[in-house]
């Protein structure tokens, strides 16, 4: 799917202004979305990808005129209609018409430092061997998805190399739309700068990116 997120390797949004000494948040209410969008993931509905995907297919006008906790906010709201926690009249009205669902798991303050911790690992059990070994030359899928991807655009229909294998991890294509995690090998693939930018790309450099077995096909 292409969406307002991917925009590696894209010319016209202007150049990259690091700002110095830039806060973790840059208000109080940044920090309240936050602490919702851990809270309402722990309520047991939804995991990363889903989330993740969530926001990225906001649309390009409302993602692009969104600051980055704003479209969490955007998110999270989208997730919780979807999932029968709130219904838009009470996101309308700024106020609860009838409690969310009885059997929802909670997050309490005490267990959110050890929830954090813990994290989220995506590893998985392989049930097959790799079908790539490190130094094989793969090309990447050339086709648009109709859903999900973690293939970034940039990389479609390249050349590169796989330099790692970073192990059996959950498919976020499947998962990211609840219908399994399907999990594949992933693979580390460089590719050459050249090869993704042509003549504009800087000499001598390169850029890696982490690719599921499915994306990839041996040249």
């Amino acid at each position: 799917m292409n969406g307002p997120h991917d925009l590696g390797g894209r010319a016209g949004f202007g150049s990259i202004a690091p700002e110095a000494d830039e806060p973790i948040f840059h208000a109080e209410w940044e920090k309240r979305a936050l602490g919702l969008t851990l809270c309402c993931g722990a309520l047991g509905y939804w995991g990363i990808d889903e989330s993740r995907h969530a926001r990225e297919s906001l649309h390009p006008h409302d993602y692009y005129g969104s600051s980055y906790y704003e479209i969490w906010v955007k998110g999270l709201e989208r997730l919780l209609i979807r999932h029968g926690e709130v219904h838009p009249d009470e996101l309308s009205k700024g106020h609860m018409n009838t409690p969310g669902h009885a059997t929802a798991k909670r997050l309490d303050p005490q267990d959110v430092p050890a929830v954090l911790a813990r994290g989220g690992p995506a590893d998985r059990p392989a049930t097959t061997k790799p079908a790539f070994q490190i130094g094989t030359k793969v090309r990447t899928q050339k086709t648009l998805p109709a859903g999900h991807s973690r293939l970034p655009n940039y990389a479609r229909d390249k050349q590169g190399t796989i330099i790692a294998l970073p192990g059996h991890h959950v498919f976020p294509d499947t998962n990211a739309k609840g219908v399994g995690e399907a999990p594949q090998w992933l693979y580390t693939v460089e590719f050459d700068a050249r090869d993704l930018w042509g003549d504009a790309a800087e000499p001598g450099t390169s850029v890696t990116i982490d690719a599921w077995e499915s994306y990839l096909d041996a040249t």
